[in-house]
């Protein structure tokens, strides 16, 4: 059994985690306010649940994380990324903005896909995180084309921590587009790892790798200690990078 939490209970610690069954699952109930999602966090905690269910809080065993230095670019993208900087630099057909349109890219993340329905994005969960968002704790990378919105990313950023949440396209590479400028930017700023939480093929071939809860947990304690990132803003991408 795992523990219900109620809006004042604290996580328990994420060694009481299943192994077994659901592996990983922490806690169910609690809220979703900024508060609550920021003591998850600090805390190697996240959420996730389906439509109807309870909140599912979880700390997965091994963590699948992204180290900033081994994001891989394939050199299809790195021609496409070339020249998406060099329409930016020229004011052509593409841009690159942080934060401008959060709760936009959330919703286009939340969105059913043409392969099958939408994700876990319910309406609580971007109440939550737009609530973080107007604090200054979750960011938006986005990708416009002719002054549309048509792909993007967003995380939540502690300290010098990022999670990363989720992404989406309306255009080939878009939502590739979208990371690799915010892998760059976090990079100048001196994030090392994003935190991508559940393990997929997808991550892997981008250069996310599982490493043992207790080393995400060592990074992460003290990642979260160093100071906010104060101005968001594209930086260029890594095209030289693996």
């Amino acid at each position: 059994m795992i523990p219900w939490l109620e809006t004042t209970t604290p996580f328990p610690d994420v060694s009481e985690a299943l192994t077994i069954d659901a592996p990983g699952l922490l806690a169910a109930g609690a809220d979703l306010s900024p508060q609550r999602l920021l003591s998850a966090y600090r805390n190697g905690i996240f959420p996730w649940f389906s439509e109807g269910q309870p909140i599912l809080w979880w700390s997965t065993d091994p963590r699948m994380v992204l180290r900033t230095e081994n994001f891989r670019i394939s050199d299809s993208m790195r021609k496409t990324l070339r020249r998406v900087d060099r329409s930016m630099q020229h004011g052509g057909r593409w841009q690159i903005r942080f934060d401008c349109a959060f709760e936009r890219v959330m919703r286009a993340c939340a969105a059913p896909r043409r392969d099958g329905p939408g994700t876990w994005i319910s309406e609580e969960i971007i109440s939550g995180y737009t609530g973080l968002h107007a604090l200054g704790y979750a960011h938006s990378s986005e990708v416009w084309l002719d002054g549309k919105l048509v792909g993007g990313a967003y995380g939540v950023c502690i300290g010098r921590m990022f999670y990363g949440e989720s992404m989406f396209a309306h255009v080939t590479d878009a939502s590739k587009i979208a990371l690799a400028y915010l892998v760059a930017f976090l990079r100048s700023q001196g994030v090392g790892m994003i935190d991508c939480q559940q393990e997929t093929g997808h991550l892997a071939s981008l250069g996310a790798a599982p490493i043992p809860r207790s080393a995400f947990l060592e990074h992460l304690r003290a990642a979260i200690r160093q100071p906010e990132i104060e101005q968001w803003t594209p930086a260029p991408p890594l095209t030289d990078a693996r």
